[in-house]
């Protein structure tokens, strides 16, 4: 499978990419740079610092100025560019994929990569057609400025309990600090820095890896708990009973609290969510915008429409105040939405209306097969509306279907909703009576 996803690099260290990736990386980065400054950032991974390093050294030979700010979260990388007038961006990192994991996301400009630039990349490293110039590295120190502009934007916070579960990833240290700052009682959870992450899964989205978390918020009678991926930029929210907190309902939250300060502004969300994003987004005098899963697409669809913000059913919250992504500053907007409405975790989400929606079924599946799959799924039914913007998107009376590839892994995802249970299932029957292919993977996995 190939390194190249549609919104960054990645792959196995050691096995699909190495530091002489990194060094090809930074040759060919060089040419789009043209020489200009590029922030540089990477995660906790034991493979990240000689990664970082050689990418570093590549963009050198290229005649790029990078700057080298050491070990930070993402969005802090982001914040970086902004302070510092950088042209570019790469961080270091898998983001939420297991530690054997690496690779590099990228910014060029103000804007996420596209399909088209990775592939351009990955054309350019394998001739090895590169610029050659004097470039320069000096390190900078950004965390300090990075967490002041979060507490500075959030004042005057009510104070609540808050369990941190850093996963022992970028945000061990900050988002503790950065909340005690905003006001909070804080009360830590894997927030060491360990790029191991031997306490749990990098990835917070999925329900089994937060065991941990909603025991303590209960133990400890927390207000609410939050759990972070590995480089910072994911967040899922867990009220003071431990329950887990659907990234696409919070969503509903900040979008009415961002509608009443901007009237008439566009959401951004990604087409696993459910319906009850744009209908509320609708009802609250919104304009709901429904794009492909990535964040390279949800961030650059948010540019695009001057969005007042967007969301991921994965966890990723953007903003257009900052113009992207950023866990601690979605986790201090919900301590605002919070404050104005006057209520619990709980109580916020239960005004959210919910229909009978299916989890993120994660089937694995090689690319190539996957293809044949989701042809074989829309031609079995070609007589329902659908949509293919991002995998096979089937519109039924009652509910929808979405299958579709992941970006990041060799898996195919699978969500269903409908307005009643008895809906759910009879379309979860028509999905699977259509495509034997996927059939056959439903029913290895149990499903």
């Amino acid at each position: 499978m190939s390194i190249f996803k549609e919104c960054d690099i990645r792959g196995v260290y050691g096995q699909e990419l190495d530091d002489a990736t990194g060094l090809r990386l930074g040759r060919a980065l060089s040419t789009h740079l043209a020489g200009r400054e590029v922030v540089v950032g990477g995660d906790l991974r034991p493979s990240t610092p000689a990664l970082k390093g050689a990418l570093i050294a590549g963009l050198i030979r290229g005649g790029c100025r990078v700057i080298d700010i050491g070990t930070v979260p993402t969005p802090a990388l982001y914040y970086a560019k902004r302070a510092l007038g950088a042209h570019g961006t790469v961080m270091v990192t898998a983001s939420h994929n297991p530690a054997r994991y690496n690779g590099f996301k990228l910014m060029i400009g103000d804007r996420p990569v596209t399909p088209a630039l990775l592939e351009g990349l990955a054309r350019a490293m394998e001739a090895g057609t590169f610029v050659s110039g004097e470039g320069s590295v000096r390190l900078a120190t950004i965390l300090a400025a990075y967490a002041d502009a979060l507490v500075n934007a959030f004042p005057g916070l009510s104070r609540r309990h808050v369990v941190v579960d850093a996963g022992n990833g970028s945000l061990w240290e900050v988002a503790p600090a950065v909340l005690r700052r905003a006001g909070q009682e804080v009360t830590p959870l894997f927030c060491t820095p360990d790029g191991t992450f031997p306490h749990r899964d990098p990835n917070p989205a999925v329900p089994a890896h937060l065991e941990a978390l909603r025991a303590r918020v209960r133990a400890v009678g927390a207000d609410l708990g939050v759990a972070y991926d590995g480089d910072g930029d994911r967040v899922v929210f867990v009220d003071a009973r431990g329950a887990v907190q659907p990234a696409d309902r919070v969503l509903v939250l900040f979008a009415r609290h961002a509608l009443a300060e901007r009237p008439g502004g566009a959401i951004v969300y990604d087409l696993k969510a459910s319906s009850v994003v744009a209908e509320e987004t609708v009802a609250a005098g919104g304009r709901p915008l429904m794009e492909k899963s990535g964040h390279a697409f949800i961030k650059a669809r948010l540019l695009d429409e001057g969005a007042v913000l967007g969301g991921e059913v994965s966890g990723h919250y953007f903003f257009g105040a900052i113009g992207g992504d950023d866990a601690l500053y979605a986790t201090l907007y919900y301590l605002r939405v919070l404050d104005a409405l006057g209520l619990s975790a709980a109580e916020a989400l239960a005004t959210v209306p919910a229909y009978p929606i299916t989890p993120d079924i994660r089937l694995p599946c090689p690319p190539a097969e996957a293809d044949a799959l989701l042809d074989e799924l829309a031609q079995g039914l070609r007589d329902a509306p659908i949509d293919r913007l991002d995998g096979v998107r089937v519109a039924f009376a009652d509910g929808w279907a979405l299958v579709r590839r992941s970006v990041t892994e060799p898996v195919i995802t699978l969500r269903c909703e409908a307005h009643t249970t008895e809906g759910l299932a009879r379309i979860q029957e028509r999905v699977r009576a259509a495509s034997p292919r996927l059939a056959h993977l439903l029913c290895e996995a149990g499903w």
